[in-house]
């Protein structure tokens, strides 16, 4: 067994120890920063099942509002459903869902926000996916070929790696 995994230019995964075991990083020694991620991604849906949301003319409730929840939700638990990511104290969590009747569809943005030794990326991420997820969910009965499309980091800031922006 490889005692390294490496990628591109000899760098090696934080997430194995020497003997090649999975471990999660330890990060006592980082500095407490503010730290922010913006994630997004995009649900396609028919027009049929579009115009049933905007007009909150759904079997199942409000669709939106029920994938915001979900969303912010979702964020709260990255820890317990992505195996090496920290346990975090998020101190704010934002969500957008913008329209897009061209595609049609809706478009989920998640900001997480925090103060600490870790980064928010999987939080803004996970609250995206379990949102998107949410809106597939009730409207399946409508739309059973929706397609969930381009989660991504938008931007992150705070910490060692500083800015990312897309």
């Amino acid at each position: 067994m490889r005692n390294n995994l490496q990628l591109g230019t000899n760098m090696n995964l934080t997430h194995l120890d020497e003997q090649n075991k999975p471990k999660m990083v330890d990060v006592s020694n980082k500095d407490d920063t503010t730290r922010v991620a913006i994630a997004s991604g995009i649900i396609e849906v028919t027009p049929e099942a579009f115009e049933a949301v905007v007009n909150n003319q759904t079997k199942k409730g409000p669709v939106l509002q029920t994938a915001v929840i979900a969303a912010i939700q979702g964020a709260k638990q990255t820890s317990s459903l992505i195996p090496m990511c920290h346990p975090l104290m998020l101190t704010s969590l934002k969500t957008d869902i913008e329209e897009l009747p061209q595609v049609p569809g809706f478009k989920l943005t998640v900001q997480a926000k925090l103060t600490g030794k870790t980064g928010v990326e999987m939080e803004a991420l996970t609250g995206v996916s379990v949102g998107l997820l949410t809106i597939y969910d009730m409207l399946k009965a409508i739309d059973k070929g929706m397609v969930i499309r381009d989660i991504q980091l938008e931007h992150k800031s705070g910490g060692k790696s500083g800015d990312f922006n897309r």
